[in-house]
């Protein structure tokens, strides 16, 4: 019985613990389809320290890997969302991967879409920030390309069309 009634305290410790550890700020966008496509999902940010860590889930891609960036304009009105213009690079760096360190801001690892269409992605970057600093991004957006992104053509990485797009904002 004490052991039971240690386990439980320990338990309760823990989630306090937890709930009291500091959060840093969160922002998500809402992707829709641009123009012709049927790509949608959701792209959650949650700053960690130096680390923004991104969790993405999208649906209505043809199977394979997809470009996926935050793009410098938060305007995704324009219907194949051109408006949303370039990369993100307040760095002034060129295209690269996001295990590079001179890279742009808005480069991060490729969608890799299962065969029913749906690509799923949690990685942690280094380069953007929520809410504060040249690398903000909350105003800006996330684009899902047609096509890989071969992280090397420059400015772009030669991903394709856009086919879909998200302001993001704060959470």
């Amino acid at each position: 019985m004490k052991r039971l009634i240690g386990v439980a305290v320990a338990g309760v410790l823990v989630a306090g613990c937890a709930a009291m550890a500091p959060k840093g700020p969160a922002a998500v966008a809402d992707l829709e389809a641009t123009k012709g496509n049927a790509t949608a999902g959701s792209v959650t940010f949650m700053q960690r320290g130096d680390k923004v860590a991104v969790i993405a889930k999208v649906t209505g891609l043809t199977p394979g890997s997809h470009g996926f960036h935050i793009h410098e304009k938060g305007d995704c009105s324009s219907g194949d969302g051109m408006s949303a213009g370039g990369h993100f690079n307040p760095l002034g760096n060129p295209h690269a991967h996001p295990s590079t360190t001179s890279r742009h801001a808005g480069d991060m690892p490729m969608l890799v879409a299962d065969a029913g269409g749906t690509a799923s992605l949690t990685v942690d970057l280094d380069v953007i920030t929520i809410g504060s600093g040249v690398a903000d991004i909350v105003g800006r957006s996330v684009i899902v390309h047609k096509d890989p992104d071969d992280f090397k053509t420059q400015p772009t990485g030669n991903s394709g069309a856009r086919v879909a797009c998200g302001v993001v904002r704060k959470s």
